[in-house]
C-alpha cells in the first residue's frame, strides 16, 4: 500500500484588479512560489493558490474612467496578472477570480448564511469614517494627521445602514491563538502589532454596503439592498477555490487547513484578526502560519504613477530574464521588511553573483571536465557517487542543513547566501588545486566540481528553475555555454 503524500495548501494574497501588476506583487508571487515548488521536492502534494480581487467601488471608478463595465475592466486586468505565470514561471495550481459566479460566490453566500445564523452579522446604522482607497471603515487610531497613512486621503464621513461582523465577540480568541502560536506570524514582530490591536480592543467590522451607493459586488442573501463587503467576500476566495460548502468540495477535504497564507503588511489585520474570527464562527480549522512581507521602493522612493517610477515586471523580465528577476527579488530584498529596488543594484548583483559566480564557474568546471572527458569522470561518479575530498562532504552537508532550516523559516535571501558560499567555496577548490596542470588528483578534484554543481542545481530548484535545468544540462552535455552573460 502507498503511503499518502503529507498534504501541502499555499496561497497568496488575491491581487486587486484597480492596477497592472507591479513588482512588489511579483515579490510576494515568487516567494510563494519558492516554497511550493521546495515542498514539492520534499515530496508533498502541493495545492498552489492566486487570483484576483475584483469589487469594489475602485474597481468601478478605474472601469469609468476607462469607459469601460467593470467586468470588461476586470477581465482585462485579471488576465495579466494570469500572464505572470508565465513570465515569472510559477508553478501555482489554480487561478480563483471573485467576479466568477459558479465557484466564489456560491461559497460567499453559504458562509453568510452559517455566520448569520450564528448570530455573528447583525444589522446595524452605522456612521464613520470611510477609506475609499483602502476600501474599508477607519477610525481615528489608524489615521495619520487625519489621513489614510496608506493614501496619504482623508476619509470620507459615511452614515449608512449595513451588516456588521461581531469581530468583537472572538476578541479572546484570537489573543490566546496568537499567543500559543497557534496561527505562526512570520515576522514575529507582526504577531506583536496585532495582539497590540486586540489589546486596544476590536471594534465590530462593516462587512456589507448599500446596494445604491455600490452594484459592483456579491449580493447579501436574503437582501437585495445590501452587497458583501469587498474585504469580508475576498478573504472566502481561500475556501471558494477549494469548493467549500459546494457539490463539489473534493479539494477543501483534501488541503484545508491552509499550511501558509502568503500576503503584505498593508493587509495583515485582515488576515490575522478578521479571516482567523470568520474561520472560528465556521468552526473551521485556522490557518498553520501567515508569513507577510513589507514594500518596495524604487530608489529609495514609494512607487507611484505620478512619479513614474513603478517597476513593471514584464519590462524587467524583458530586459534581463526571469531567473535574475527571481534571484534578485528573493536574494536582495528582505523576506519580511521594506527593500527597495535599483537598476543599478539589479545589475551589481547580476554581474556579481550570476555573470561572476554560478556562470563562470559552472563554465570552468565544464570546459575543465571536457578536457579529461566527462564521460569518463560520470561513469566513475556512476560506481562511486561521493566526493573524494572529506572537507567537501563536510561543506556540502552544512550548506544542505541550513538551506533547510532557512527555507523552514522563509529566510529565502538566507538560503540562497548559503548556496553561493559554497559557489564561493567551489571557485577556492578550483583556484586551491589547480586541476588545469593534470596530475594524479586532477580526475578527483574535477569529479567533486562536477558533483557540487549537481548539488547546486539541486539547491536552486525552488529559487531560479530554469538556471538549475541549464546546470544540469551543460553538465550531462559537456558543452559549456554563458549562463549569464555580463551586462
Amino acid at each position: 500500500m502507498t503511503k499518502n503524500k503529507e498534504k501541502f495548501y499555499i496561497a497568496t494574497s488575491i491581487a486587486y484588479t484597480n492596477s497592472l501588476p507591479h513588482i512588489g506583487y511579483a515579490l510576494e508571487l515568487i516567494q510563494a512560489d519558492a516554497v511550493a515548488r521546495y515542498n514539492r521536492l520534499l515530496g508533498k502534494d502541493v495545492w498552489f493558490l492566486t487570483g484576483t480581487d475584483e469589487h469594489g467601488s475602485k474597481i468601478v471608478r478605474k472601469a469609468e474612467e476607462e469607459g469601460k463595465l467593470p467586468q470588461e475592466f476586470c477581465d482585462e486586468i485579471s488576465a495579466k496578472f494570469k500572464e505572470l505565470k508565465t513570465v515569472l514561471d510559477l508553478s501555482f495550481d489554480d487561478f480563483i477570480r471573485t467576479t466568477d459566479q459558479k465557484r466564489h460566490w456560491p461559497t460567499v453566500q453559504a458562509i453568510w448564511k452559517i455566520l448569520q445564523a450564528k448570530g455573528d452579522l447583525e444589522k446595524r446604522k452605522y456612521k464613520g469614517l470611510y477609506c475609499v482607497g483602502c476600501e474599508a471603515f477607519v477610525t481615528q487610531r489608524d489615521l495619520a494627521d487625519g489621513k489614510c497613512p496608506l493614501h496619504n486621503k482623508e476619509p470620507e464621513i459615511v452614515e449608512e445602514e449595513n451588516y456588521f461582523f461581531k469581530l468583537s465577540r472572538y476578541q479572546n480568541q484570537l489573543k490566546e491563538i496568537l499567543e500559543n502560536n497557534e496561527i505562526k506570524i512570520f515576522p514575529a514582530g507582526r504577531k506583536n502589532e496585532m495582539l497590540n490591536f486586540i489589546k486596544e480592543g476590536l471594534e465590530d467590522v462593516s462587512c456589507s454596503r448599500d446596494s445604491q451607493i455600490l452594484s459592483w459586488g456579491v449580493p447579501v442573501p436574503g437582501d437585495d439592498s445590501q452587497r458583501i463587503y469587498v474585504w469580508f467576500e475576498a478573504l472566502i476566495n481561500y475556501l471558494s477555490a477549494l469548493g467549500y460548502l459546494t457539490a463539489d468540495d473534493e479539494k477543501f477535504q483534501k488541503y484545508w487547513p491552509c499550511n501558509v497564507h502568503f500576503i503584505g503588511k498593508d493587509i495583515a489585520r485582515f488576515h490575522v484578526l478578521l479571516w482567523p474570527a470568520m474561520l472560528l464562527g465556521l468552526e473551521l480549522a485556522l490557518p498553520k502560519n501567515i508569513f507577510i512581507h513589507g514594500f518596495i521602493t524604487a530608489e529609495g522612493q514609494k512607487m507611484s504613477k505620478s512619479l513614474g517610477n513603478v517597476i513593471d515586471p514584464f519590462l524587467l523580465v524583458e530586459k534581463y530574464g526571469t531567473d535574475p528577476v527571481r534571484y534578485f527579488l528573493l536574494r536582495e530584498i528582505s523576506p519580511t521588511e521594506d527593500g527597495d529596488f535599483s537598476y543599478e543594484k539589479f545589475e551589481e548583483r547580476y554581474n556579481a553573483d550570476l555573470a561572476n559566480g554560478i556562470g563562470n564557474l559552472l563554465a570552468r568546471v565544464v570546459t575543465l571536465a571536457s578536457k579529461i572527458s566527462t564521460g569518463v569522470i560520470l561513469s566513475q561518479q556512476a560506481k562511486n557517487p561521493a566526493y573524494t575530498n572529506p572537507n567537501f562532504q563536510m561543506k556540502i552537508a552544512q550548506t544542505k542543513n541550513d538551506y533547510s532550516k532557512f527555507l523552514d523559516e522563509f529566510s529565502f535571501n538566507e538560503a540562497l547566501g548559503v548556496i553561493w558560499e559554497l559557489i564561493s567555496f567551489c571557485d577556492k577548490y578550483v583556484n586551491d588545486n589547480k586541476p588545469w596542470e593534470g596530475g594524479e588528483n586532477a580526475l578527483s578534484v574535477i569529479s567533486d566540481l562536477l558533483l557540487a554543481l549537481q548539488e547546486i542545481a539541486e539547491l536552486l530548484k525552488p529559487f531560479m528553475p530554469q538556471t538549475a535545468e541549464k546546470i544540469s544540462e551543460q553538465i550531462a552535455s559537456n558543452k559549456s555555454e554563458p549562463l549569464f552573460p555580463r551586462i
